[in-house]
C-alpha cells in the first residue's frame, strides 16, 4: 500500500527524517515506533501530503504519490487534535466527511452507523467544547473513518481514553484491517503495539534503526531466557539459575535440549509444575537497547 524510498526532511540545520526507506504492506497494522522528537510525526506529515519532502518518494498503492488524489484515500488522525470547539459534533462530522468527498447522503448515513456503533447519538447535537476529553477523541476517531479510507493512520490513537473506550477503539481497528485497511500505528508507548501491530518499524532521530515483524524481532532479540514455576525447590540447575523467588525461577538455558532436561528433572524430583515458557523480550527493550547499540557504534566511529 505504502512504500518510501530515502525520503529526507529538514528544518534549519535539524533532519527530522533521515534517508528513511520502509515499505507497509496492504491490509496490515504497522506500528512506527519511536520517544517523542524521533521523526515519527514529520515523516506522517509527508505521507499525508500535509508537507513535501526535500528528497525521496513516496508509492501510494503502486502510484507515485499525488497529494490532492490521494489524500481523500487516507484517514489521519494526529496526535493534537485539530476540531472546531464551536461546532457541533454531529455537524463537525458531516463538513469534515464532505471535505474528503462524501456527497452529503453518503456522509449522514456513515455518521449515523458510526454514532449508533460507539454509543455516541446523544453526543450530536453536543458542541465540541463541551465534551471531555476521552470524548473529543472518540469523536476524532470517527471522523478519521468515516470516509472509509484505504490507508489509515492513528497517531496516540488512546491518549485520553479510559481502559473501556481504549478496547473498543482497539476492536474497531482490528476490524477495520480484516476488512482490508491498512494501518499505520504511530505510538511511543511501545508495550500497546506488540498486542496490535504485525509489522514495525522503530525510528529514532530521524532513522530506521530496526523494522519487521515483531515477533521475528523478539525472536532475533530473546537471550534464552525461561520462566518456571514449580512447587518446591529445583535441584540440579544451579548454574542457569537467574533469580528465584518463592518458587518462581528465572533461568538461561542455551538450547531445546537443556528445556527438556529440566523439565525431566521436575518431573523426577516430583515437582508440580505450574509454569514454563520462553521470556520474549519486550519492544521497549529491544528499543533501548538497539539505541545503546547504535551510541557506542557512532562513539567508536567519531
Amino acid at each position: 500500500m505504502l512504500q518510501l524510498q530515502h525520503l529526507l526532511k529538514q528544518y534549519d540545520t535539524q533532519k527530522a527524517v533521515d534517508d528513511v526507506s520502509l515499505s507497509v504492506p496492504k491490509g496490515c497494522i504497522f506500528g512506527l515506533l519511536g520517544p517523542n522528537g524521533a521523526g515519527k510525526s514529520s515523516l506522517l506529515r509527508m505521507v499525508t501530503g500535509i508537507t513535501q519532502p526535500d528528497s525521496g518518494t513516496i508509492i501510494f498503492n503502486g502510484e507515485p504519490f499525488d497529494a490532492l488524489r490521494h489524500s481523500r484515500m487516507i484517514g489521519y488522525m494526529p496526535e493534537e487534535r485539530g476540531m472546531y470547539k464551536k461546532m457541533k459534533a454531529g455537524e463537525q462530522a458531516l463538513y469534515l466527511a464532505r471535505l474528503k468527498g462524501m456527497s452529503q447522503e453518503e456522509a449522514s448515513k456513515s455518521i449515523k452507523y458510526w454514532f449508533q456503533k460507539l454509543d455516541m447519538q446523544t453526543w450530536h447535537s453536543k458542541k465540541v467544547e463541551d465534551l471531555s476529553k476521552g470524548m473529543s477523541q472518540k469523536l476524532q476517531f470517527v471522523i478519521t473513518i468515516l470516509h472509509n479510507p484505504k490507508l489509515l493512520i492513528l497517531d496516540e490513537p488512546f491518549s485520553g481514553l479510559d481502559p473501556v473506550n481504549s478496547d473498543i477503539i482497539k476492536d474497531e481497528i482490528f476490524n477495520l484491517a480484516q476488512q482490508g485497511t491498512t494501518i499505520i500505528f504511530s505510538t511511543h508507548r511501545m508495550e500497546q503495539v506488540e498486542e496490535i501491530c504485525k509489522e514495525i518499524a522503530l525510528i529514532n532521530k530521524g532513522k530506521i534503526v530496526l523494522e519487521g515483524q515483531v515477533d521475528s524481532i523478539q525472536q532475533r532479540y530473546k537471550q534464552h531466557q525461561y520462566r518456571l514455576v514449580v512447587e518446591g525447590n529445583l535441584k540440579g540447575f544451579e548454574d542457569q539459575i537467574l533469580t528465584y523467588e518463592q518458587g518462581v525461577y528465572s533461568l538461561n538455558l542455551q538450547n531445546t535440549q537443556q528445556a527438556n532436561e529440566l523439565l525431566k528433572a521436575c518431573i523426577e524430583q516430583q515437582l508440580p509444575i505450574l509454569e514454563f515458557k520462553e521470556i520474549l523480550p519486550s519492544l521497549h527493550d529491544i528499543f533501548i537497547r538497539q539505541v545503546e547499540n547504535d551510541a557506542v557504534r557512532q562513539f567508536e566511529t567519531n
